[in-house]
């Protein structure tokens, strides 16, 4: 599959570290450390929009196909 998560890219341009997203999305950080480094396999929408939410941006900033 070639999705490319971008998260590394938005929490750099946001200046959020990836302790303060998990905490402010309710996330573990081992989880979303391993959607930042695409080793997941997926992820639910109502987490996808969590951390929309909280870096303000849309899911095409974070998630791009190739």
């Amino acid at each position: 599959m070639a999705i490319i998560v971008r998260l590394d890219r938005m929490m750099a341009d946001r200046k959020i570290s990836l302790n303060e997203l998990a905490e402010r999305v309710g996330m573990s950080n081992v989880n979303l450390s391993n959607l930042k480094t695409g080793k997941m396999k997926g992820i639910r929408f109502e987490t996808l929009d969590s951390i929309c939410d909280v870096l303000d941006c849309q899911p095409g900033d974070i998630l791009e196909h190739q």
